[in-house]
């Protein structure tokens, strides 16, 4: 089995946080390289922390963290403390980390490891705004034909928004950097809302994270736990949908998805629909696709996997 070689790119975050620890959890299957840093759900410096806090968690303080872009390249932040907490990771009582963080940049990091490496031979798994990834694209364009593959957590369809009527957080934040990316040519899977929003962590699935036993099951466990009190109260459902795991679910086990290629195009104009991802499912623009739209999940088989790796660690 070749090991697959991943950048996450991340704003820690509890579903976040989930993503991280499944992707530590297989190294037979991925290499994480590193964990790079954005503003997003929460402020720079605790998505820096946050991320150091998972890595001792899963007992991996090896993994190097780097911190990136404070902000977005043409707005001002937008944080989700309301979704997950003033920390990012409320919930558990996590202790502060004490690996350290690296001096690079990110944003230099992402450059220097795709120029160093074989042409396609490292994934990027950016399951937050996407502002260090455009900011690499800005800053070193000959990185991108190098990218074996995108696969993101960002966007949606037919589930509308979660931020506003019509975005997804993560691309709201920083939609200007969304369109660098969709538009640069790069192979691109898509995870959107349409997905996560059937990756519900109901009481059952959440007692059996619980269940196995470990601090990283109890962790997980109170990670979603927390989150899950805000769903029921917008949207009325019976659990959290853990959007960013799903990103590396389908690195680890595609068939769990289905999905089908369509041109995707991100509002940055308009204040009403900013951040939208403007979607051609039916292909009436006659754009070129530009992306493998996810849109079915196997929540059964994703739960299963879930906590069949996590029990790893």
């Amino acid at each position: 089995m070749t090991t697959r070689k991943i950048i996450i790119d991340t704003d820690p975050g509890q579903d976040d946080a989930v993503a991280i620890l499944l992707a530590l959890a297989c190294p037979e299957q991925l290499e994480v390289l590193g964990l790079t840093c954005v503003a997003g759900n929460v402020p720079l410096d605790l998505t820096t922390r946050n991320a150091r806090v998972i890595c001792e968690l899963a007992g991996k303080a090896d993994v190097p963290v780097y911190a990136g872009c404070d902000r977005p390249l043409g707005r001002d932040l937008v944080t989700a403390e309301h979704v997950h907490g003033r920390s990012g990771l409320d919930g558990p009582t996590l202790p502060d980390p004490t690996m350290p963080l690296q001096e690079q940049h990110a944003v230099e990091f992402i450059i220097d490891t795709l120029r160093s490496r074989p042409d396609k031979s490292v994934t990027l798994v950016p399951i937050g705004p996407l502002t260090n990834i455009a900011t690499a694209f800005k800053n070193a364009p000959d990185i991108i034909d190098k990218i074996d593959e995108i696969v993101l957590m960002g966007g949606s369809h037919f589930a509308q928004g979660n931020v506003t009527p019509v975005a997804e957080f993560n691309i709201h934040v920083d939609p200007q950097a969304a369109e660098i990316v969709f538009r640069a040519g790069v192979p691109l899977v898509m995870i959107p809302l349409d997905v996560t929003h059937k990756a519900l962590v109901t009481p059952a699935r959440n007692a059996a994270l619980r269940a196995i036993g470990t601090p990283v099951g109890r962790a997980v466990a109170e990670l979603t736990g927390f989150f899950e009190r805000y769903n029921p109260e917008r949207y009325g459902e019976g659990g959290a949908p853990l959007h960013d795991p799903c990103t590396i679910a389908w690195l680890l086990r595609p068939e769990l998805f289905q999905g089908r290629k369509v041109n995707v195009e991100i509002e940055t104009r308009s204040e009403l629909t900013m951040g939208m991802t403007v979607t051609d499912w039916w292909g009436t623009t006659g754009r070129r696709p530009n992306a493998t739209f996810i849109h079915t999940i196997d929540a059964e088989g994703f739960f299963d996997l879930l906590i069949e790796r996590l029990a790893r660690l």
